[in-house]
């Protein structure tokens, strides 16, 4: 045996040592540095409305009422069928067990962060398009049994504000005599956009479920669009999303008029988007737009798993959905013609304006996106999250 060949092994040996460790460090590390997310506090399954026939007195609110919370119900179900040993091959599938079924037609949930400027104009524009194309679900609620679910609701998750958010809500509510159709859920303490959204899904009861921005800078009646495109990309266990884009608008004078240093950091974001997240969702023009629809059917693939309360919660919701387990595409026969790999998103382009009073800090926020889409798919890859590891 050449004398080199000890060397050379104790080198390799030496390096496999280095690489482990670096890997044992990193692995380390990013359980330190990856989002926890809070368990919500008593209060925060709860909500208060404006009570019918309070236009008199829109300052009163309904004492608090307890959310209907299907992820709980869904989530003891899942914990029963772990416990009786219920797989599927050999890896455990919990998405399997079914979620209740929708009560209404349409759930839209706004998070809300000391927006009390901009949320008046927003559900105005709402409820004009929801009344005239969904109806009020105390009119809906008379249809007979086993019937498609009718009527809608709005959740409006605030985010902690301080300002007067929720009164200028409830206000809106009373003069337009909503009930608990428009539904106030307020939160403790700050959580982000992105706990507040999911902090809503959990609530939801629509067969369809929409997130918007409380600024109003999409167009509301663009829901149409979102609603046709979820249909056509519908498999067979009826998962689907169809977000909103403005990638057609980069020309659009509002973008362009924006300071050159937030489009710089604008394009220098979707460039570390596609070298960071899976194929389909890299693929995507516009992960950030705040306009996204969700089969019920979704859910329960990706919010028991989000991690994210920041401004990149799009972001893992979109991989998420990639990462879901196929199901099967069925024909208008509804025979099963393939199966999907994960569930498939739309884009739609939609229309958008500009809205003062954003409270995105471009700099700040543009390098907490980054650090946090870093940590998220690093995280992912190495097994920091799992499926297996249900958000509780």
């Amino acid at each position: 045996m050449p004398a080199s060949m000890p060397i050379q092994r104790s080198l390799l040996a030496v390096l496999i040592g280095i690489i482990s460790s670096l890997l044992a460090a990193q692995l380390s590390a990013l359980r330190l540095l990856h989002p926890k997310p809070r368990l919500p506090y008593p209060s925060e399954k709860k909500f208060i409305y404006a009570p019918t026939n309070s236009h008199k007195n829109p300052s009163n609110a309904s004492p608090p009422s307890t959310l209907p919370c299907w992820f709980d119900a869904w989530l003891a179900d899942d914990r029963h069928l772990q416990s009786q040993n219920f797989h599927i091959g050999e890896f455990y599938v919990p998405e399997s067990e079914p979620l209740e079924a929708a009560e209404l037609q349409l759930s839209v949930v706004f998070p809300a962060y000391n927006e009390e400027e901009r949320i008046l104009p927003t559900l105005t524009e709402a409820v004009a398009y929801l009344d005239r194309v969904y109806g009020r679900h105390k009119v809906a609620s008379s249809a007979p049994p086993n019937s498609t679910p009718m009527g809608y609701e709005i959740i409006i998750v605030d985010d902690g504000s301080k300002d007067t958010t929720v009164a200028t809500a409830l206000k809106f509510a009373a003069e337009n005599n909503l009930g608990d159709s428009l539904r106030i859920v307020r939160l403790a303490k700050n959580r982000g956009k992105g706990g507040a959204v999911t902090h809503g899904f959990r609530h939801v009861r629509g067969a369809h479920v929409l997130f918007a921005d409380a600024d109003g800078a999409t167009k509301f009646s663009d829901l149409e669009k979102l609603v046709q495109a979820v249909e056509k990309v519908v498999d067979g266990a009826n998962r689907g999303i169809a977000i909103g884009s403005r990638a057609r608008l980069v020309k659009n004078p509002e973008i362009l008029k924006r300071s050159a240093l937030r489009n710089f950091l604008m394009r220098c974001f979707h460039f570390v988007l596609t070298i960071l997240t899976p194929a389909a969702t890299s693929r995507i023009k516009d992960t950030q737009c705040g306009f996204k629809l969700f089969t019920r059917a979704a859910l329960p693939h990706i919010v028991p798993y989000m991690r994210t309360e920041g401004w990149i919660f799009d972001i893992e919701m979109l991989m998420l959905a990639e990462s879901s387990p196929p199901a099967p595409i069925t024909a208008p026969d509804d025979s099963v013609i393939g199966t999907t790999q994960g569930i498939r998103v739309a884009e739609v382009p939609v229309n958008w304006h500009e809205v003062s009073g954003s409270k995105v800090n471009v700099v700040k926020d543009s390098i907490k996106m980054g650090w946090g889409l870093a940590v998220l798919r690093l995280s992912w890859t190495l097994g920091v999250y799992s499926r297996r590891e249900l958000r509780t």
